[in-house]
């Protein structure tokens, strides 16, 4: 695919941002989720820490370690293969209830601060143009990074509107290209041709299941 577009990437963040500033994300903030496990504030933090993580990861000088592919990425990563419950994914969703226990307004000013230094970071020339992920171990081309982010911004923002009985944002349509291509991707290695082709196309024939994750 072509590479992402970062003008859509920033408006998609602000468009996440618009869902997480919602009176009923307010009025919910210490009720549990649509991810079980994890309290509507804490969903709302890691909703929008996504654009902080780019902000940090571009406010880094460029790293000289060959970048993996995207679909290695999610191939390598421990919470893709771990249970709701296994360390990876509860170490996530307790971290991100724990930075929400400031309250809705704290956590909105500082997505903010990141928002308004997004669209400087992401004009700014690298060379080369790629991202270490510390808490991986690996690194990414910047745009297979932003595309990551993508996935964690739409699908999260899906977690949170269902969790508080509002609509999904209608996100732009490059954001949301990249991100179906993606979940296509690791739902296709997941799960193979057969039932890729068969639960995009012939509904009688379908499995269960096609997620990704």
């Amino acid at each position: 695919m072509d590479p992402i577009d970062r003008a859509a990437f920033v408006n998609a963040c602000h468009d996440a941002f618009s869902l997480a500033s919602h009176s009923a994300v307010a009025k919910a903030w210490n009720n549990e989720s649509a991810c079980a496990g994890m309290t509507v504030g804490g969903l709302a933090h890691h909703l929008l820490a996504q654009a902080s993580s780019v902000v940090r990861a571009l406010d880094t000088p460029p790293t000289t370690e060959a970048p993996i592919a995207l679909l290695d990425h999610y191939a390598r990563a421990d919470w893709v293969k771990a249970g709701p419950d296994d360390e990876a994914n509860l170490s996530i969703r307790h971290a991100a209830d724990e930075s929400a226990t400031d309250g809705h307004a704290t956590v909105l000013a500082q997505a903010a601060r990141a928002l308004a230094h997004l669209p400087e970071v992401l004009a700014a020339p690298r060379s080369p143009d790629c991202i270490h992920i510390p808490w991986q171990g690996w690194s990414l081309t910047t745009d297979d990074f932003l595309v990551t982010r993508s996935m964690e911004i739409v699908v999260h923002s899906d977690d949170l509107a269902a969790s508080v009985g509002l609509p999904l944002p209608e996100f732009p349509d490059n954001i949301v290209e990249h991100v179906v291509h993606l979940l296509a991707g690791v739902s296709l290695r997941r799960h193979g041709q057969e039932a890729i082709v068969r639960g995009l196309s012939r509904p009688q024939r379908a499995p269960s299941s096609i997620s990704a994750f």
